[in-house]
């Protein structure tokens, strides 16, 4: 199922063109983030879009806040909007562990924060950046500290940021196969290219070997492939470039 993760039109308004024109390129599905249900209305307007095109909405993204702090307003969104599967994308720096330790202690925290939702039939993971592959000072990886703290975490892997993490994706793919239930497709401009896009390229337009990767991924299961590009200069540009590359992989 190919997917697109909304954050990457947030700079392109209305949100409703985009399910329109994401349903004219051949998408099926598409992604959530907060400002999608950041209050009721917004949470109508989202289910809108999606009834008037027909995509679905079977992953989401909700912050680490509201996925501890508000289980219940979670629980409704995903609900309404008809969601599987829900994932936490992100820990900003400040907040962030420092040892092995404390990244172990956080994949148990999350584990906890996962409970109330695989009670509800939910699937409950990670959405990883680059960080989580660069080592402590004290020599721990952030990601396999995680997942050793929270053994029953799903991963929803992002592919482009373990290159930029410095780590092989083939890799971490064959380790963790049992534990990824989704995959963000993006692609790595060329070194000093795209710099107004913060270094990223359309999918299939940069340097990822997204042929193999798409292949490894396919082979464990994977269903859920969410293209993304966290900057993109026209978006559209990007969502039918990217889903076109993608059915050749």
């Amino acid at each position: 199922m190919f997917s697109y993760q909304l954050y990457s039109s947030r700079n392109f308004p209305p949100m409703s063109a985009t399910f329109q024109m994401l349903a004219e390129a051949g998408y099926t599905a598409v992604e959530g983030y907060g400002a999608l249900y950041a209050d009721d209305a917004a949470v109508e307007a989202t289910k809108a879009g999606l009834a008037a095109t027909g995509l679905t909405m079977p992953t989401g993204h909700f912050s680490l806040t509201m996925l501890e702090n508000e289980a219940p307003k979670v629980l409704a969104i995903a609900k309404s909007l008809k969601m599987q599967k829900l994932y936490c994308p992100h820990i900003g720096p400040d907040d962030r562990p420092t040892t092995g330790k404390g990244w172990h202690d956080f994949g148990a925290r999350l584990e906890k924060a996962a409970q109330v939702y695989r009670a509800e039939g939910y699937g409950f993971g990670w959405h990883n950046h680059d960080f989580e592959f660069r080592p402590t000072a004290d020599g721990a990886v952030p990601q396999e500290e995680m997942f050793d703290g929270g053994p029953h975490l799903e991963w929803e892997i992002d592919v482009a940021w373990v290159i930029r993490g410095g780590a092989d994706p083939l890799v971490w793919i064959d380790r963790y196969k049992d534990r990824i239930t989704a995959a963000h497709v993006k692609d790595i401009a060329p070194q000093g290219d795209n710099a107004d896009e913060d270094g990223w390229a359309d999918v299939g337009h940069g340097t990822v070997d997204w042929p193999a990767i798409m292949a490894a991924l396919r082979a464990i299961g994977v269903r859920h492939f969410v293209m993304e590009h966290d900057n993109p200069s026209d978006a559209t540009r990007f969502a039918t470039r990217a889903i076109t590359a993608a059915k050749g992989f």
